[in-house]
């Protein structure tokens, strides 16, 4: 049986992962499904299932995972995940070992020699993931955070107010180069959406030379794939995998955020920002060190109360096809 490997694409969402993925999608050699986040929402809930060492504890844990890949809202076509055939794959009783031949099978049922998993947060669980065997290439793809809150902001998931955005935007970047620190040169891939609009076949090609894979005239065709259709029909906040490289997708947040959430963002994040090669707006004197306590309690409570809007306000249809995995993971809190 030939060796499957692994790509982890790793960083923040709202950062044109999507994109690169769907990019990636179109190289014959690599599967890459629409992520359902299986370790970031299982890792959690492993107490409800006991010791895995025993059999039926095990079996009950991937039955579960199954059904979260089944109910994705972007489906894996032509991937049949069965939870008998997953656990008998397994070579341990972990959910790391499940999340390992899941994405294996995907790779092997649609001929791929790599799979790619674009659940960005499994850099926090690379120790974890790494312990089955694998030793992944990571794509750490980042973007100019302050259009990665703005883009929160309007998406269906995610912090809505600017300093929840910019605490886990400069947490999530400050993970990503703490996995560069450990992970061999030849394994760990930096790139900035910003480049990857501006000169994107270039980019791919020295991703495709990075993985030792044939670069492919499909992956700028990315747009009229099965795969980007089934993807921005899933979910508004994907639609721009449809149209091509949108080439001034950048910089919006000047036009779009306030000059108070500008700042406080760089407050929180400047540093990073500035580390990663981004100029920052405002001046020196405007930034704060620090905030209150009472600041950050009326931010948070801000925050919930954005997030409860917006949810009231958002297409019936995007809530709808999120359901069947929300109502199973709350299922499973019961347990």
């Amino acid at each position: 049986m030939n060796t499957i490997q692994g790509i982890q694409m790793i960083g923040t969402q709202r950062s044109g992962s999507n994109l690169l993925r769907v990019m990636l999608d179109g190289i014959r050699e690599i599967a890459a499904p629409h992520p359902p986040h299986i370790l970031q929402r299982f890792l959690p809930l492993l107490s409800k299932y006991g010791d895995l060492t025993d059999q039926s504890n095990f079996y009950r844990l991937a039955q579960d995972v199954c059904e979260l890949v089944t109910v994705n809202p972007v489906p894996w076509e032509g991937i049949t995940i069965r939870a008998d055939e997953m656990v008998a794959a397994c070579r341990q009783q972990t959910l790391y070992e499940l999340f390992r031949v899941i994405y294996e099978s995907a790779a092997r049922q649609t001929g791929a020699s790599f799979w790619l998993c674009k659940s960005m947060k499994n850099m926090l669980y690379a120790e974890g993931i790494e312990s089955t065997g694998i030793s992944p290439y990571y794509i750490y793809l980042y973007r100019d955070g302050r259009d990665v809150a703005l883009s929160f902001k309007k998406a269906i998931v995610g912090e809505k107010h600017i300093y929840a955005l910019a605490e886990n935007w400069k947490k999530d970047q400050e993970a990503a180069l703490r996995l560069k620190d450990r992970t061999a040169a030849d394994h760990f891939f930096m790139l900035n959406y910003e480049t990857l609009i501006a000169s994107p076949e270039k980019v791919m090609r020295q991703l495709c030379d990075f993985l030792h894979l044939p670069y492919s005239d499909r992956v700028m065709d990315y747009y009229k794939s099965r795969e980007s259709e089934n993807t921005a029909v899933a979910g508004k906040m994907w639609a721009n995998v449809t149209k091509p490289i949108l080439k001034d997708n950048t910089k919006k947040f000047l036009r779009e955020l306030s000059s108070e959430d500008i700042a406080i963002f760089e407050s929180v994040a400047g540093d990073l920002l500035q580390q990663l090669g981004y100029s920052l707006c405002t001046p020196l004197d405007l930034l704060k060190g620090s905030f209150s306590d009472e600041e950050i309690v009326f931010f948070s409570e801000e925050n919930i109360r954005l997030k409860n809007v917006f949810i009231q306000q958002a297409d019936p249809a995007d809530l709808a096809k999120r359901r069947p995995q929300d109502e199973l993971i709350n299922r499973i809190k019961q347990y």
